[in-house]
């Protein structure tokens, strides 16, 4: 067993948030669980902890609580036939392979099986995409002093271009962007682009927040569409990510990142008479942050207030005060790779292999 298979073998006492945690240090999408000797006992992928999470189930749990213990193996001497057809009826990336004991002896990806294949086989979604790409971008000054965000390269390639080249890998081929800031540079930029979709531009008059330039598109948008910043790339199924949205039956579907945070003091508990009862030593927290991606339904659209600067917390904040369902779509941090300040654009840089080498 190599090392690579290894990496992604965890106990069943190991905790879920563990398990998330060693899916985005191996990049693969599940973990095995095994018990003495390798025994198999179940897999958890990220659907299984996305499911977890919406269930609000603690991430501290054991990972035997939340795995599939009923997995699709293969066995070991399997042929190369059985291993395609079963990987490819069943969307399987990475599947275990067993011995006649059940023992864990190796895994199989996907792309190693179909040699240059993708990680996921994607579906033609053909959904629109509207980008937000108003903003200053005051978090990347002084770059932005000069370009809009939504040409700040990454590599040799502007920000808004590579999200919507990751869109177009889904099969979407038509793009919205929402502009204001610098608005002339963005769309002299992508008309003279050769791209294998189509972008249109819509100027808002004034700055109008995250949301507000959404007004502009109602009856221009007529189908369910995505929504996403123009600073945020996501890397996750995103055919998954509409069917839980439809299955859902809501009109607004957030996709939120499991951050977790350590304070790194040492955290006085007081009582009554501000008494000290207890120190907690560095605790950590986790929480699902928004990623600035969406899933909408065109109604919403109509639910937003013209010419007036409007977030898309208003938008949510409404959406919940009139009984609309709102659908969160939980993906893991390594999932979730933001662009949108110096610090986390460097990251960007380092993790997409754009950053210069000497």
């Amino acid at each position: 067993m190599d090392d690579r298979v290894r990496e992604i073998i965890m106990s069943p006492t190991d905790a879920v948030g563990d398990a998330l945690r060693r899916m985005d240090a191996s990049g693969s999408r599940m973990v095995i669980v095994a018990g003495a000797d390798d025994l198999l006992l179940g897999v958890a992928t990220d659907g299984d902890t996305r499911r977890w999470i919406i269930a609000g189930r603690p991430l501290d749990a054991p990972l035997r609580d939340a795995m599939n213990d009923h997995p699709h193996v293969l066995d070991d001497g399997f042929g190369r036939e059985t291993a395609e057809q079963l990987m490819t009826e069943g969307h399987f990336e990475c599947l275990p392979i067993v011995d006649r004991a059940r023992r864990v002896v190796d895994a199989i990806w996907w792309h190693d099986l179909i040699e240059g294949g993708p990680g996921i086989r994607r579906s033609a979604l053909g959904l629109p995409v509207v980008v937000m790409a108003g903003g200053r971008g005051t978090r990347l000054a002084p770059y932005t002093n000069v370009l809009p965000k939504a040409l700040i390269p990454i590599g040799e390639t502007p920000i808004s271009q590579l999200i919507m080249d990751r869109f177009a890998e889904w099969g979407c081929a038509e793009f919205l962007l929402v502009l204001n800031h610098k608005a002339n540079l963005v769309r002299a930029y992508f008309a003279d682009l050769e791209v294998p979709y189509r972008v249109d531009c819509v100027v808002e008059p004034q700055p109008l927040g995250t949301a507000g330039g959404l007004s502009l598109l109602d009856g221009r948008v007529a189908e369910t569409f995505f929504l996403t910043n123009c600073d945020v790339l996501i890397d996750t199924d995103y055919e998954s990510l509409l069917r839980a949205h439809r299955e859902s039956a809501a009109e607004i579907t957030l996709v939120a990142s499991m951050k977790h945070f350590t304070v790194p003091y040492g955290v006085c508990e007081v009582g009554d008479g501000g008494l000290l009862t207890g120190i907690v030593e560095k605790p950590s927290f986790d929480h699902l942050v928004s990623t600035g991606l969406y899933v909408v339904e065109p109604q919403v659209l109509r639910e937003i207030p013209r010419d007036t600067p409007y977030d898309m917390t208003d938008l949510v904040g409404h959406c919940l005060a009139s009984g609309r369902r709102v659908g969160v779509y939980p993906v893991s941090d390594g999932a979730w790779i933001d662009m949108g300040g110096l610090d986390p654009l460097r990251n960007a840089l380092d993790r997409l292999g754009a950053t210069p080498r000497e």
